[in-house]
């Protein structure tokens, strides 16, 4: 079977369809993937046929994809949920398409159609990676869901000299993300952070460490650090909000602080805290001592175990969800033409 997947170039859009693509070409299937450059590296390190389809850099129109489609016939299409163009083009060439999330259903208001309205593609089913407790319940109650285990994906490197070693102190991983972080909110973080007692790790992102100048030596920065080789070892995460991070942080239970700017990240803070597993600071509240005081309830043997025990709930609830692998072997369920 021909698989096509199709996704916005951004690390936070791509990389949540990537486990999926790797289990379908270890099935036995034929893997393409239709995005911008800017994220081919990844996609071609794990066989994933990337291309760029006409002259798209970032979003994939309809118009961009037909002619592909024409020159590929794929069996079928997995569009994530930025790329309304993708099942457009699916639907217009009779090509069976599933839409696939990154996270809990795209609220309204943050600049992206959502896919259940989508009236030129009705009625394809959605891979769900949000764990059922944390999504949208008219999203649970109205969809054709394909239930899919979270697995975060980040290009594999070193992580920095002593953020994966178990030792006395906890760690504690700070990250706003590649598109909303700014120095000024960065180095009021780390300034909380470095102020408790453990170890903090910084993934700087669109800031150039150069930009926060010195740092406290129980405080590592880099520009970018693989998440999902971290978040195993990492006690705290504070972030941005983030459907990737949050999903991240919650497979391996950890509790997050919440410093969210925009898009999505305002929902997600909402629901993690809702669900006990985290804490939030909306832009008003943020101060150095404000983060180190929240973060000081979240650490281990530092405050009440409830943050913990949801983050906890909530990984055993992720784990109990089908795997890549899992759900690979059901494409071929899906490619029936209406």
């Amino acid at each position: 079977m021909r698989v096509l997947f199709a996704s916005l170039a951004s690390v936070g859009h791509t990389y949540p369809l990537i486990p999926l693509a790797i289990a379908a070409r270890d099935a036995g299937h034929e893997v393409h993937f239709a995005a911008g450059a800017d994220v081919h590296p990844p996609l071609a390190a794990n066989g994933l046929r990337p291309f760029r389809p006409a002259d798209s850099f970032y979003e994939v129109y309809a118009e961009d994809l037909e002619p592909e489609l024409a020159r590929l016939r794929p069996d079928l299409v997995v569009h994530e949920w930025g790329l309304p163009g993708a099942a457009v083009a699916a639907a217009r060439a009779g090509i069976p398409g599933i839409w696939h999330g990154f996270g809990r259903a795209i609220p309204e208001g943050i600049g992206l159609e959502s896919p259940t309205g989508n009236t030129e593609a009705p009625g394809r089913p959605h891979v769900d990676i949000c764990p059922p407790s944390l999504q949208d319940k008219d999203f649970l109650a109205t969809e054709h869901r394909i239930v899919l285990r979270p697995v975060p994906f980040s290009t594999p490197a070193a992580l920095p000299t002593w953020s994966g070693r178990h030792d006395s102190k906890p760690l504690i991983y700070l990250t706003l993300g590649t598109a909303f972080g700014t120095a000024e909110l960065l180095t009021v973080a780390i300034e909380g952070l470095a102020g408790l007692d453990a170890r903090v790790v910084v993934a700087a992102g669109r800031v150039g460490p150069e930009q926060l100048g010195e740092v406290p030596d129980n405080v590592i920065v880099r520009a970018w650090v693989p998440q999902a080789q971290l978040l195993p070892y990492v006690d705290v995460v504070v972030h941005h909000g983030g459907s990737g991070t949050t999903l991240g942080a919650l497979t391996v239970g950890a509790p997050q602080l919440f410093l969210p700017q925009g898009a999505d990240q305002f929902a997600n803070a909402d629901a993690v805290s809702a669900a006990g597993a985290g804490l939030r600071l909306l832009a008003d509240e943020v101060s150095a001592d404000a983060v180190a005081e929240q973060v000081r309830k979240l650490l281990p043997q530092a405050g009440p175990a409830g943050h913990r025990d949801a983050a906890g709930a909530i990984a055993e609830e992720i784990a109990a969800m089908p795997s890549p692998d899992e759900v690979a072997r059901r494409l071929p369920e899906y490619t029936e033409r209406g």
